[in-house]
């Protein structure tokens, strides 16, 4: 083997980076540890995972009074373990110009020698991972991180590490390790797909290939966990991340030689045989393996894909990944929209393809009470029937769904380019849109239901409009009642920007169903919130109010399904007390954030919460003749 040793400065700029969630008088216990470092970090990133127990101000009040700097990164999702490792990561070494990074974990409190042990034994031995010794609480060994001797160490290197006070590994532990930042530009960032569990040992390993690692006893950190127990202890429900991630590591990631990888691999079988013999719940974790395996068998997305949408954390990943010749979105494989050796262009995250034309994805959401037939009428009419086909289709399963509607799921993933994204419990419409965002490969997503029918020409006749500039296209509609050729309605939406913006102070200006929009806009007026059947309204004001640059056609391009009985249907969802109660919280919401006027507040509660309380019937007439000749709700 020919080690690559790392070059150290004299001085090397050291920038520790904490990740945290939820443990806010842990992650201060830990921040009091740094602080009291006889070589203390140049700088400290905390990337806090959209904490919840106040752990952001937490550390705010906590940098005032100490003058370690402190540079806080508030995530708006929770990124997991994975996901913070690799954006404090990305932080430290092309933000914040680290020579060296010390990663450690919230419940982690370094003793005080803890980092010049490591950077002493980092310089001895031009290693590029140097792990601490993990203690508990009680000064025990903690055996969930006790880092094992590499395989096959020559007599040579052993000698090299014992002259430093350390050992050889290949592999170590986020809890507690010193990272060469030019190892993590050569060879990006962890998995952050992983979210939780292996994502240090794919990335230590993967940084080991070629490189030389110690674990360094001198450098004891305290990892200050509830128990004292092992990695083989019962993980419950999570056991399904460690059999994907295992299962991504040995045959996507492939950090390890044969050797290694038949070492590792059995290990990994008989821990998991011993978890699951002792587990009380051992159905639970047969289900996790079945389901792991299973999940295993496709391809993490790129980090960069997984980090996007979150602003300066977005553009320090992609830089380092993009230095280090890292995928920055996933494969697309068998879509018959995708067109195999033509160039393509990215402009920012707007990818075209060889003619121009914007690589999309369409955003489906399914949940229990859509059709099987339907759901399948939807997903051809915007694949084999679109003269543009999108090069994806994400259908969201928004919670358990009945058999039939299953099986139909079931066989659509994987074909015609539709992926299935499955949310194990219902979380409702703004929550599954916002997750499926997320998972979207372009930026470019057109939105679609589950019982709905878009026309041939839906994409050809709106992604021109997108190429020019539009941040929003919306489009007609056609109401159909019992079947598709039943015809009952149609809906005009305004055009014009200006007219446009004017509309929306009363009404919804698009259709739903009909959008094509640029998920960074979406993200930038703050995405989808709860709002029961007007999260979308809530949705095109905001990006309105922030200057997204909208649009509609006039004509329409997809069938809107209100059902067969005047009675029932969308119009009867339209109705009620819940719905009155959801339109004085939106008029409440967009007078708070001056889209409307005083009076236009007044006049939309008065007219649009009354419009909630007449029969059905009068309700589908007065809609018909007064709001769908102009536009959407």
């Amino acid at each position: 083997m020919t080690w690559h040793p790392v070059a150290v400065p004299s001085e090397p700029r050291v920038i520790a980076v904490v990740v945290a969630w939820d443990r806010r008088d842990l992650l201060l216990a830990g921040l009091d540890g740094l602080a009291a470092q006889t070589r203390r970090p140049d700088l400290v990133v905390v990337v806090d995972n959209a904490s919840s127990d106040g752990s952001a101000e937490a550390v705010r009040e906590w940098a005032r009074r100490d003058d370690l700097p402190v540079d806080l990164v508030v995530l708006p999702r929770n990124t997991g373990g994975a996901g913070g490792f690799a954006a404090g990561l990305a932080r430290a070494v092309h933000r914040h110009g680290a020579d060296a990074v010390w990663l450690m974990d919230d419940d982690t409190v370094p003793r005080p020698g803890a980092l010049e042990a490591s950077l002493r034994a980092r310089r001895e031995t031009g290693s590029a991972v140097v792990a601490s010794r993990v203690v508990w609480t009680d000064g025990r060994e903690h055996p969930m991180n006790t880092p094992r001797e590499r395989p096959g160490t020559s007599a040579a290197e052993r000698e090299d590490a014992r002259a430093a006070g350390c050992v050889p590994i290949r592999s170590a532990s986020f809890v507690a390790v010193l990272l060469d930042a030019a190892a993590v530009r050569a060879e990006g960032l962890p998995e952050a797909a992983f979210f939780l569990w292996n994502d240090d040992f794919e990335y230590t390993t993967r940084l080991l290939r070629t490189r030389r690692g110690v674990s360094c006893p001198a450098s004891v950190v305290e990892h200050r966990t509830k128990t004292f127990g092992s990695s083989d202890a019962d993980p419950g429900e999570r056991f399904v991340l460690e059999v994907r991630n295992k299962l991504w590591t040995f045959t996507r990631s492939r950090p390890l030689g044969a050797r290694d990888a038949a070492l590792y691999g059995g290990a990994t079988l008989r821990r998991w045989g011993r978890t699951i013999a002792r587990s009380q719940r051992r159905d639970v974790l047969v289900r996790g393996l079945v389901d792991g395996l299973r999940q295993g068998v496709g391809r993490p997305e790129p980090t960069a894909h997984v980090l996007r949408d979150l602003g300066e954390v977005s553009e320090d990943v992609r830089a380092v990944e993009l230095a280090a010749g890292r995928p920055l979105t996933p494969a697309i494989e068998g879509s018959p929209a995708a067109i195999k050796d033509e160039p393509v262009l990215d402009r920012g995250d707007l990818v075209l393809d060889h003619r121009g034309s914007p690589r999309f994805s369409v955003l489906l959401p399914v949940w229990a009470r859509d059709d099987a037939e339907q759901l399948r009428r939807a997903v051809a009419s915007v694949t084999t029937d679109q003269t543009l086909r999108p090069d994806e289709v994400l259908v969201v399963r928004d919670g358990p769904v009945p058999a039939d509607l299953q099986k139909s799921l079931d066989a659509l993933d994987g074909t015609d380019g539709v992926r299935v994204l499955a949310l194990p419990v219902n979380v409702g419409l703004a929550r599954a849109l916002e997750e499926g965002l997320r998972h979207c490969t372009f930026d470019v997503v057109a939105r679609m239901d589950a019982d709905d029918v878009s026309l041939p020409d839906r994409f050809a006749r709106q992604l021109p409009l997108i190429a020019a500039g539009a941040d929003l296209v919306g489009a007609g509609l056609l109401e159909i009642g019992a079947h598709e050729d039943d015809v009952v309605g149609r809906r005009v939406p305004p055009t014009g920007a200006a007219e446009i913006a004017r509309y929306a102070r009363f009404h919804d200006p698009f259709n739903h169903p009909t959008v094509v929009y640029r998920r960074s806009a979406v993200a930038a007026a703050g995405g989808y919130r709860d709002l029961d059947l007007m999260e979308d309204y809530w949705l095109f004001a905001r990006m309105i109010a922030a200057g997204a640059r909208v649009q509609n056609l006039p004509e329409p391009l997809v069938k809107y399904r209100v059902g067969a009985s005047p009675d029932a249907g969308s119009y009867a969802r339209r109705g009620g007390l819940r719905l009155f109660r959801s339109e004085l919280t939106l008029q409440r919401h967009l007078r708070r954030e001056g889209f409307t006027t005083p009076a236009q507040a007044v006049r939309n509660v008065a007219v649009r919460g009354g419009y909630r309380f007449v029969p059905t019937r009068v309700r589908t007439i007065a809609y018909r003749a007064l709001i769908a000749r102009g536009g959407g709700r």
